[in-house]
């Protein structure tokens, strides 16, 4: 349902989300001082580049996620079948690319090979809900089997291995909704065992290279997490490590090593940013194998036999790797030279002789070569999105400030192209999570609004990761506070540069970022001309109330780092858009899934009901086939549809039919 509203005026407008392809119109309006008030003059307006369809940028890719057999005969990957994401096999050196699932309703976007090269299995929700099912193909016969067949079950994968090619370990909170158990799954004989009960405080489950579980996360009523260890299988678990919970978002263990003497983990205990160490079992002796005093730990390659590391990355303004194994030196020496983008080793088969290799751009499709190590050789595989080159795409720009209070924040900064950097309209688009970042490539939402003529403007306020402990912990209870000041900071960053029109700036963002939406609309409305929320919470108290039954061992953390609405029900309410209603000035888009297991139908009803009463002008669209996001692309082309023209309506930026 989409419902619309203006002052003195409610209209209630219903749509059907099906199949049916939006039209597409390739139109570039030239308008000066009118409607769209964008080009300035004949020359710039010959720059402007052809606007993109939002089939293009919204759309399912044309192939994604390539992934090996374990043996390297054959190749595995995402495609559409009717306009719904299923998987693909192709014979390694043939062109006999056969779908192998029959999705046809949301499109599987989490799979992998079993062991025996036999089996795709992959992952599956209904509507958004999170309560992930454990799928199998047989990929001769094409045979599907549901190898968790219960409701409202959450399912993780815990562990597969080339040594147990039958055996899959599962997480899964069956027995109890507010933390998972492990169990071990017999592809062969369908036998599905409990091998590791849950006391009701682990988090996670570890287990070493024998798939024997002998390692678990552990949260404290402090908001801290303990590591913990034992010898055996029979054995009581001991604290091996603890972390507070101003280290917690940064560290956690990432596995054993092959004797099971150590375990490799992120650590921010004595240092302000995440390192990748090795702790001694035994003596608790660390060993730092790779650190960066500003930036926090990213991607690690561990060897797939020895389980020595091979090579870590630091996101800087850009993602880099730190190679740690010579023998591993001069393959990274030549795939970095096949491309400019970021790369990534995105699979590896069983004997490590072939890779696939992605690369990020930021003006480019994703790209993925096959890589092999024995002849040195690389071949061109695919993009995702080959109609995207036939586009003139944005480049994403880092930045760098100091807000307010002496902090450094960094960011990005996307132009449109062939425009003056001058007073040009822009849209602030805030990262979810609060608790990861944006990073530098390929953003589609970046480049629909650049294409359209608005600066898009990212930022990594205090509070986000990957800038160290300090940094993310100055974040602590201030949702709507700092954190959001560090927005404002930025706003006024490209107003005082220039580059922005103070007058036509809006705020967009999903989940925190749709929170944030709604800070901007309540708290400082004055900044702001539009506000876009995708998902975003309304009410601090409701909120962390409703957080999903599996979120009960990070609830101690979130309170810490939110507010507890226990003891601090009068604070929470300062800090939440529905308590500020009446300071509303600006109209607001917001869009919802019906299904939201994190952020609740009713966080986004709760403000519109009150948005309503008072006459204010807003806009709310409801899917009621999609949870914390929009995985449909019928629903995504609807939604981004409606945005664009929202900001078209207020900011004076080119909307396409």
């Amino acid at each position: 349902m989409i419902e619309k509203t203006n002052p003195g005026l409610t209209v209630g407008v219903t749509y059907y989300y099906g199949g049916q392809s939006m039209k597409q119109i390739l139109v570039a309006l030239l308008l000066t001082g009118g409607l769209l008030g964008l080009m300035t003059d004949s020359t710039e307006a010959a720059k402007v580049p052809s606007l993109i369809p939002r089939e293009v940028l919204f759309g399912n890719p044309q192939k994604a996620q390539p992934r090996l057999s374990p043996n390297g005969q054959k190749m595995a990957y995402l495609a559409p079948v009717n306009n719904v994401l299923n998987v693909w096999v192709r014979t390694i050196g043939k062109q006999d690319d056969t779908p192998i699932t029959s999705d046809t309703v949301r499109g599987i976007r989490q799979y992998f090979w079993a062991q025996d090269n036999e089996h795709i299995l992959y992952m599956q929700d209904a509507g958004g809900n999170e309560n992930w099912r454990l799928y199998g193909v047989d990929i001769n016969t094409k045979e599907t089997k549901d190898w968790t067949p219960f409701e409202n079950v959450q399912v993780r994968i815990a562990d597969h291995d080339k040594r147990f090619p039958d055996i899959v370990l599962l997480e899964m909170n069956k027995e109890n909704p507010q933390v998972h158990d492990m169990y071990r799954l017999n592809l062969k004989t369908g036998e599905m065992v409990m091998i590791a009960k849950n006391p009701g405080s682990y988090d996670g489950w570890i287990t070493d290279v024998n798939q024997k579980v002998l390692g678990a996360s552990q949260a404290r009523p402090d908001g801290g997490f303990d590591l913990l260890v034992r010898d055996s299988t029979e054995g009581e678990f001991r604290v091996a490590y603890q972390w507070d919970y101003e280290d917690s978002a940064g560290s956690g263990p990432m596995g054993f090593t092959l004797d099971g003497k150590s375990m490799y983990m992120k650590d921010m205990k004595d240092a302000n940013a995440s390192r990748l160490v090795k702790l001694d079992l035994a003596t608790g002796g660390l060993e730092v194998i790779a650190e960066d005093k500003i930036y926090d730990c990213g991607g690690v390659m561990f060897h797939p036999d020895s389980w020595e590391v091979q090579a870590v990355s630091f996101e800087r303004a850009r993602n880099e790797w730190k190679v740690l194994d010579p023998a591993i030196a001069k393959d990274f020496e030549i795939l970095q030279k096949l491309n400019s983008g970021e790369m990534s080793i995105v699979s590896r088969d069983n004997a490590d002789r072939t890779w696939l290799v992605a690369f990020i751009q930021d003006d480019q499709p994703v790209c993925w070569y096959v890589y092999d190590r024995k002849t040195r050789k690389t071949e061109f595989l695919f993009n995702n999105r080959d109609d995207l080159k036939k586009y003139k795409l944005a480049s994403m720009e880092p930045i760098s400030f100091t807000s307010r209070d002496g902090l450094t924040i960094h960011g990005y900064i996307t132009f449109p192209v062939g425009r003056t950097r001058k007073n040009l309209p822009m849209v602030v688009n805030v990262h979810g999570g609060p608790w990861v970042r944006d990073s530098w490539g390929y953003d589609p939402e970046a480049q629909w609004l650049a294409n359209r003529g608005y600066i898009c403007l990212q930022v990594n306020y205090r509070g986000s990761t990957g800038y160290g402990k300090a940094f993310l912990n100055a974040g602590n209870k201030e949702w709507a506070g700092k954190m959001h000041n560090d927005i404002i900071d930025a706003v006024n960053w490209a107003v005082n540069n220039k580059y922005a029109d103070p007058h036509r700036v809006a705020i967009y963002g999903g989940s925190y970022g749709g929170y944030a939406a709604l800070v901007g609309a309540t708290f400082t409305p004055d900044t702001f001309k539009a506000a876009v929320d995708i998902v975003g919470p309304s009410n601090l108290i409701t909120l962390i109330k409703s957080v999903p039954p599996y979120w009960s061992t990070f609830l101690a953390n979130m309170k810490r780092r939110v507010g507890d609405p226990d003891t601090e029900e009068d604070f929470l309410k300062s800090r939440s858009p529905l308590y500020k209603v009446d300071n509303i000035k600006i109209p607001i888009l917001i869009g919802q899934g019906a299904n939201d297991p994190r952020v609740k139908q009713a966080e986004s009803e709760q403000i519109v009901e009150a948005m309503k009463r008072k006459g204010l002008d807003y806009e709310y669209v409801l899917f009621p086939d999609e949870g914390h996001g929009f995985a449909r692309p019928e629903n995504r082309l609807k939604f981004y549809g409606i945005a664009e023209k929202f900001l078209h309506k207020h900011l004076n930026g080119i909307y396409m039919e």
